[in-house]
């Protein structure tokens, strides 16, 4: 599995050539998933490098572990592109690729001579896709943006507080920078698939502020959907204070009781089936939305008077969605992912073995795949600017 020759004769994107200009994570967890699928993804990185190279811990300098787990699948250049005879070397990249993507502001592109009109007119066919924190136009458009500002501009550390937490908190993740990767890739690939029918590229802008907002008016808008609005913005389940892993008598497990089948099955264990009938909470699916933070509460007095392993087993047996709460370390002996092979020993030729877990989407005829390992810093320079 680990050949970069592989890319070529099987990945999806096979062909595909992608020309690199982000770094930290939301560009690179993109341009990674685009390689996953097997394209051909040239970094592009500055003399200092992606700062998230010196990210630890690192076994070696230049190779931390945030740019390794996002920078697989691709081939390391360096160019100064402050430097015109090394801005040139880019854009003779520009005329062999089919995209190229960013995640700096139009302005400083626009600076260093690569705005998208440039860009276009050597080579009409290149999307060129801008990631970048807020929509061009607004009055946001030229601020700085990080994965903490936008959780805050999206209101994620706000609802945090809504929904129990004693003091706003943002996800620990990088929650905006992978739901706008995400948001990257597949519009990417949209502007690839329209180029087919227009022979064109184009511009295609991917802003983190709008992806995220996307993301939690989904549940939130509530009843401003309507103009005028029927009831406020929110959503009663996903602003329960209650909605969270319940404690057991040794632990917490994570449990769901949606429809009628599971109400029905859980107050059947607890021995008190009539309930369903006879309390009006419990009959319908909005009325136990209306009610939904006393029954989460009702749910959670009940778990505490047995142990993870026995609400497990009868849980499971009664078809009751649930999890045990996992803890990081859990994952590495989880029996699913073992089963599944989701982890992979990957050996690296400069940082020895290296754990990776496998692409998660597989695909029957053109697998996806660990091609190659994130790259050292311009390990790749010679090899692809004599290949111009």
């Amino acid at each position: 599995m680990y050949s970069a020759d592989n890319a070529s004769l099987q990945g999806a994107l096979a062909g595909l050539r992608v020309i690199d200009l982000t770094g930290v994570v939301l560009g690179p967890y993109a341009t990674q998933i685009l390689g996953d699928y097997g394209a051909d993804v040239i970094k592009i990185e500055p003399p200092g490098g992606d700062i998230m190279r010196h990210a630890g811990p690192m076994k070696h300098p230049g190779m931390g572990h945030i740019f390794i787990n996002a920078n697989r699948n691709k081939r390391s250049v360096v160019l100064d592109l402050r430097k015109p005879e090394q801005r040139e070397k880019l854009l003779a990249l520009c005329k062999t690729a089919d995209v190229l993507t960013y995640n700096i502001r139009p302005a400083s592109m626009a600076r260093l001579g690569l705005s998208f009109d440039a860009l276009h007119a050597i080579n009409p066919r290149l999307v060129v896709c801008g990631a970048y924190g807020y929509s061009e136009g607004g009055p946001y458009s030229d601020w700085p943006a990080y994965d903490d500002l936008i959780q805050g501009a999206a209101c994620v550390p706000w609802l945090m507080t809504q929904s129990g937490s004693p003091e706003p908190r943002y996800v620990p993740a990088t929650f905006a920078d992978r739901v706008t990767g995400l948001n990257m890739v597949h519009a990417v690939l949209a502007a690839v698939i329209a180029r087919y029918r227009t022979g064109l590229g184009q511009h295609v802008e991917v802003p983190m502020f709008e992806c995220l907002l996307q993301f939690v008016l989904g549940e939130h808008l509530g009843g401003e959907t309507w103009q005028p609005p029927i009831a406020p913005m929110g959503h009663a389940r996903m602003l329960s204070v209650n909605r969270k892993p319940y404690p057991t008598q040794d632990g917490y497990i994570c449990a769901l009781m949606y429809n009628d089948a599971h109400w029905q099955a859980f107050l059947g264990l607890i021995g008190q089936t009539d309930l369903f009938t006879t309390d009006a909470r419990f009959g319908t699916q909005v009325a136990r939305m209306k009610h939904i933070d006393a029954l989460y509460a009702f749910v959670g007095e009940h778990l505490r008077t047995r142990t993870s392993a026995q609400w497990m087993k009868d849980f499971t047996a009664h078809d009751i969605p649930v999890m045990p709460m996992m803890k990081l370390d859990d994952l590495l002996t989880d029996p699913h992912l073992a089963a599944t092979q989701a982890w992979l020993d990957v050996p690296h030729p400069h940082e020895g073995l290296l754990r990776q877990l496998r692409p998660p989407v597989r695909m029957s005829g053109t697998p996806t795949g660990v091609w190659r390992g994130a790259p050292r810093l311009g390990e790749h320079t010679d090899e692809v600017l004599s290949s111009l």
